[in-house]
């Protein structure tokens, strides 16, 4: 049973609506499916009716960005099936509302460099909770800015040290909840927390310090970042805390760093199992 526990909708930084997405999960015989938009859970409703339209099982989730202020990093955990999903939308709402305020002010700063119109952006962004990098990026390119997402233009502005909104970008943690009050709110909600792609921000150390302090239920082991050794190095961690092990494309369509599909990586069917066997801690 093929299971893939990450991906995004439009509703934060995904090219694909909720429809499109579960009918690509359907082509690719998905048949788990969370999505996991950015400190969301406005997916959750409309994907549980269109999955049952075609046969793909919708878990609830949603992917929450934290800061782990001892190390001065992001970090970014997952959460499913949370039971009170009420008790994390304040949550939600605040981090929702700073990076809606960082992404206009980024976006302003774009609009003194490129005569571009703000109309342009917010076409793109219309559907989700925020402003997004890629939205602006978007908008560039139907500009003639540049021909990529990604590359020397993305730097030029969103660089944290050089880039024109690199101010904005470092502003990023003035609104990132601290980790562990996110682990434990989602501890309060009755829902599952586990770590996206401890890769991605160094995350390896916070990883066995939440493991060790029972703050963590799960780690994401198959995520396209990690290579041979470190998905090694994970699974180890996890057997050393009994850590539920997860997989997923983190699929944002036309919003990838790089070109990924749905189901490209996946959950093993014992994990998905105690996920839904276990329905969290209340």
């Amino acid at each position: 049973m093929k299971a893939d526990l990450h991906c995004h909708t439009t509703i934060s930084d995904g090219s694909l609506g909720i429809s499109d997405i579960i009918r690509q999960a359907d082509r690719d015989d998905v048949r788990y499916l969370a999505i996991t938009d950015h400190d969301s859970l406005a997916s959750s409703s409309r994907a549980a009716v269109l999955g049952k339209r075609y046969n793909v099982n919708v878990i609830p989730a949603v992917e929450f960005s934290a800061f782990d202020g001892s190390r001065g990093r992001k970090v970014h955990i997952l959460c499913y099936m949370p039971q009170k999903p009420d008790r994390l939308e304040g949550l939600c709402l605040r981090t929702s509302e700073g990076r809606m305020n960082l992404g206009k002010r980024m976006a302003m700063k774009v609009l003194e460099k490129y005569p571009i119109t703000l109309e342009s952006i917010l076409r793109y962004s219309a559907g989700s909770k925020a402003i997004y990098k890629c939205h602006i990026m978007h908008a560039l390119m139907d500009y003639g800015y540049t021909t990529e997402l990604y590359g020397e233009v993305y730097d030029s502005i969103f660089d944290r040290n050089n880039g024109i909104c690199a101010e904005e970008v470092k502003s990023e943690a003035d609104f990132y909840p601290d980790v562990h009050f996110v682990t434990t709110l989602i501890r309060a909600s009755g829902g599952i927390s586990v770590m996206a792609h401890p890769k991605v921000y160094d995350s390896f150390e916070l990883l066995e310090e939440l493991a060790k302090s029972g703050e963590l239920d799960g780690v994401e082991v198959w995520h396209t970042s990690a290579d041979d050794d470190e998905k090694k190095q994970l699974l180890y961690i996890a057997a050393k805390h009994d850590l539920i092990t997860t997989g997923g494309s983190d699929f944002h369509g036309f919003y990838n760093h790089y070109a990924i599909q749905i189901g490209s990586n996946l959950t093993p069917e014992e994990s998905l199992n105690r996920i839904l066997e276990r329905k969290g801690k209340a």
